[in-house]
């Protein structure tokens, strides 16, 4: 069951009463609680959702070329930016979790967020339609679509253009570490571009490093 908290954070953030309390309970259960239904497969969906609710709003209000809007789609349906919408309506400690995810940080993991943030709009999906579950995107992602998201070039592109630019070897990206649980795994990646020098950075995510370290990269050698 869910208890009255969680509910009416549903309500708020999902516009309406949840009525299957055992779909919207698997959406919010991580593996680790041991429980048959989680997340998992209502995130996938809900991906899904949010990629077409996204890509139909930047076709209506965008006059940009397909690159460009390819460019914001993969930052605007990014885990990363999942998880900052997720942060900002306060989900983590409506996260059904095992007590060791929980006690590793759990309620705080980007993927687990992210992927959480995906679920709901899955469950929202089985539960009402295609029409309420982009109605709830356009909802939580309003700042996120209006704003600059996506806009600036990745920081992986600039990198490589510099390189290009500056007549030297392409940026050879390295994974230097990879700790922590699989559930809050952290990866440690490094950037070199030859006779320049090297930076590094951590993030939850192998992808999310790369970018972060090439952002660095930037910043003290271009």
């Amino acid at each position: 069951m869910l208890d009255a908290q969680t509910r009416a954070f549903l309500i708020e953030h999902a516009g309406y009463e949840p009525v299957d309390e055992a779909l919207w309970l698997s959406a919010l259960t991580h593996g680790s609680t041991g429980a048959k239904r989680n997340y998992e497969r209502l995130e996938f969906l809900g991906d899904r959702v949010l990629g077409l609710t996204v890509a139909e709003w930047l076709y209506q209000n965008s006059e940009e070329a397909e690159g460009r809007l390819s460019q914001r789609l993969n930052a605007i349906v990014s885990r990363a930016t999942c998880a900052v919408i997720a942060r900002s309506i306060g989900l983590g400690p409506h996260i059904r979790l095992g007590k060791q995810a929980r006690d590793d940080g759990g309620a705080d993991s980007e993927n687990i967020l992210g992927d959480v943030m995906e679920a709901m709009i899955g469950a929202c999906f089985i539960e009402r339609g295609f029409q309420e579950a982009r109605d709830m995107v356009l909802r939580l992602w309003v700042e996120t679509l209006e704003g600059k998201t996506g806009q600036r070039k990745h920081p992986k592109s600039a990198l490589q253009e510099w390189a290009a630019g500056n007549r030297r070897r392409m940026p050879e990206y390295r994974l230097v570490e990879r700790s922590g649980p699989d559930h809050a795994a952290r990866f440690t990646v490094e950037v070199a571009v030859h006779n320049v020098g090297a930076a590094q950075a951590t993030a939850h995510s192998k992808q999310d490093a790369e970018t972060l370290a090439a952002k660095e990269f930037m910043r003290k050698f271009a």
